[in-house]
């Protein structure tokens, strides 16, 4: 390959990987162009991408972005799976293709400057919520003391209330009773 590709693929994968907050990096060695293009096809409709690299390539377009360390992810053969999505949706989507396709490697995520190595790295990933889960764990612990205050109060305020009625029949009854009373020494 000659210097000017090389340098006009390396342009393209700073474009590509620029703003990519975290990838996953599998071996594509042993899957075939129909595998290939169904895992693409799978993780498209997830909003992921799929790229096979050139490594050397690789560690150099990613030196100044935010995915630089994950180059000890990259030996041999490897395929960059990065997107939009958080990174456990990566995660989560790869080891779906894993279940599968057991001849898929997975060698590894990375993202924040850490290093998830392997198969138990992904799955470690898999298992931290996605950014809308965290946001709905957020606002449920954020309205919990809320629920509860309201909560305490409403049954403060049904005491209270029952307090007061039975106050009032207790007056009615005894208004109820000195009615007749009174009426009956002035006829």
């Amino acid at each position: 390959m000659s210097k000017r590709v090389k340098s006009l693929i390396e342009k393209e994968m700073k474009s590509r990987f620029g703003d990519v907050d975290g990838v996953a990096v599998i071996n594509p060695r042993g899957i075939n162009a129909i595998k290939n293009n169904l895992i693409r096809r799978r993780l498209h409709e997830k909003g992921l991408k799929m790229t096979v690299v050139k490594n050397t390539i690789a560690k150099r377009a990613t030196a100044e972005s935010k995915i630089k360390g994950f180059e000890s992810l990259l030996e041999g053969p490897s395929a960059v799976i990065y997107g939009k999505a958080s990174i456990s949706t990566i995660a989560r989507a790869l080891l779906d293709e894993k279940k599968n396709d057991e001849t898929i490697e997975l060698r590894g995520m990375f993202f924040d400057g850490e290093i998830y190595a392997g198969e138990k790295g992904v799955q470690t990933v898999s298992k931290l919520p996605t950014r809308e889960e965290a946001i709905g764990q957020v606002v449920a612990l954020l309205l919990s003391p809320g629920k509860n205050l309201a909560g305490i109060f409403k049954g403060q305020a049904g005491k209270i209330a029952s307090l007061v009625k039975a106050i009032e029949e207790k007056a009615e009854k005894a208004a109820a009773g000195a009615a007749p009373e009174a009426a009956a020494p002035s006829a």
